[in-house]
C-alpha cells in the first residue's frame, strides 16, 4: 500500500517534514558553495567552471565533495571576509581604539565594570 494513499497521517507528515528540511538544506549548502566559490582568487575560470558543472549535475555528491575537500579554507575565507567588512565598518564610522579605551577606562572608575572584565575588554580591542 502506497502511503500517499492513506490519506493524512502522522507519518506522511513526518515524511513530508523531514523531505522539506533536506530539500532546505540541500539549497543553504549549494548556495554556501557557490558563494564560496565565486569568491575564491586562488582558483582559475576553468576550475571554477568545472565545479559549477559538477554542482548542477551531482549537486549533492558535489557539495560533499567541495566540503571535504575545500571545508578548511571556507572556514578562513569567511573569516577574512567577516575581518575585511569589520575593517571598513569601523573606518566608515570612525571607531578609534583609544577612544574606547578611554570609555572603558570611564566605566572602571565609575565601579561600572571590574578590573578583570576592563583587562578583557582592553585585550579584546587592542587584538
Amino acid at each position: 500500500m502506497l502511503w500517499f494513499n492513506e490519506g493524512f497521517t502522522f507519518r506522511n507528515f513526518l515524511v513530508d517534514a523531514i523531505t522539506i528540511f533536506v530539500f532546505v538544506v540541500t539549497i543553504w549548502l549549494l548556495f554556501t558553495v557557490f558563494m564560496d566559490l565565486f569568491r575564491r582568487h586562488d582558483i582559475s575560470g576553468w576550475g571554477k567552471a568545472f565545479w559549477v558543472i559538477g554542482l548542477l549535475i551531482f549537486p549533492l555528491l558535489a557539495v560533499l565533495a567541495y566540503l571535504i575537500t575545500q571545508g578548511h579554507g571556507m572556514a578562513e575565507r569567511n573569516t577574512q571576509q567577516v575581518q575585511q567588512t569589520r575593517d571598513e565598518l569601523r573606518r566608515v564610522v570612525g571607531f578609534s581604539a583609544a577612544d574606547e579605551i578611554e570609555k572603558l577606562d570611564r566605566l572602571k572608575k565609575a565601579g561600572t565594570i571590574t578590573d578583570a572584565e576592563f583587562s578583557r575588554l582592553r585585550a579584546k580591542l587592542v587584538q
